[in-house]
């Protein structure tokens, strides 16, 4: 399987406990062959942010550097993925022509200061890749099925 691993999923592989790691490598694999693991470039942004804003020392940034260094990072600026965040943005608000959203407006993250949007580039890239994005954020359920697969883990479960 291939999968887009979302902000969230990196923060718990990074982290020093890695029960948590151990147990999504159990269930889904991400990081073990045949299955490819893919990150956007909105993540490789948000993680080098969380790390700036959490103060985290040296070692645990070279750790991240680390990590994030085994995976392809897929760019934004292309106009298929232009399109897609346009056609997801549109579904999300009810008002994709053609596409009824059956329940009511999603905003995604645009009205959070902390998100502005980033769930959407990172929607709209899995969907244009058709890569099952792996993440424990319960802002792409509206969109399992519609544009790309979503595998949402419940932390609370694991």
């Amino acid at each position: 399987m291939n999968f887009l691993l979302d902000t969230n999923i990196l923060l718990l592989y990074l982290r020093e406990n890695q029960r948590l790691a151990a147990q999504i490598d159990a269930l889904h694999a991400p990081l073990a062959a045949p299955n490819t693991s893919v990150l956007s470039v909105v993540t490789a942004g948000e993680i080098r942010s969380i790390a700036i804003q959490s103060q985290w020392g040296v070692a645990r940034i070279s750790r991240l550097f680390q990590f994030v260094q085994k995976f392809p990072i897929t760019d934004i600026h292309v106009e298929t993925i232009i399109q897609r965040y346009a056609e997801i943005d549109a579904f999300s608000q009810g008002r994709l022509p053609g596409r009824p959203l059956g329940t009511s407006a999603r905003n995604m993250g645009k009205n959070d200061p902390e998100n502005s949007g980033q769930a959407l580039w990172i929607a709209a890239t899995a969907s244009v890749l058709g890569l099952t994005l792996l993440t424990t954020d319960h802002d792409f359920h509206h969109l399992d099925g519609q544009f790309f697969d979503v595998i949402q883990l419940d932390l609370a479960a694991l």
